[in-house]
């Protein structure tokens, strides 16, 4: 499994015990959630509609203690609407929770 910070594995591992399978189902979920907040932020064509779905990343990756995702959301909280380097940098840590290692 790819190496995303000791407390996102940690608190992901502590969320499903021994079970394997749970562990990737919840990997998946979390990548999925994330996907879900950036492309609301892509589509954002506004202050109020960016910052909401940068308010809800943030709060996605504080609930598994994701530090660098949360990092990054509070970077983008702080840019204006489609800022190309908040959005590429949280597609690619994105993109590293959703790849099985």
């Amino acid at each position: 499994m790819a190496y995303l910070g000791e407390s996102f594995d940690s608190n992901l591992a502590a969320a499903c015990g021994t079970d394997e399978a749970l562990f990737h189902e919840l990997r998946a979920a979390f990548a999925s959630s994330a996907e879900r907040q950036l492309d609301l932020m892509r589509r954002a064509r506004c202050d109020g509609n960016w910052l909401v779905a940068a308010t809800r990343l943030r709060g996605l990756a504080a609930s598994f203690h994701a530090e660098k995702l949360m990092d990054l959301a509070d970077y983008a909280i702080l840019t204006a609407p489609g800022d190309p380097r908040a959005l590429r940098e949280i597609a690619a840590h994105i993109e590293t929770l959703s790849t099985p290692a």
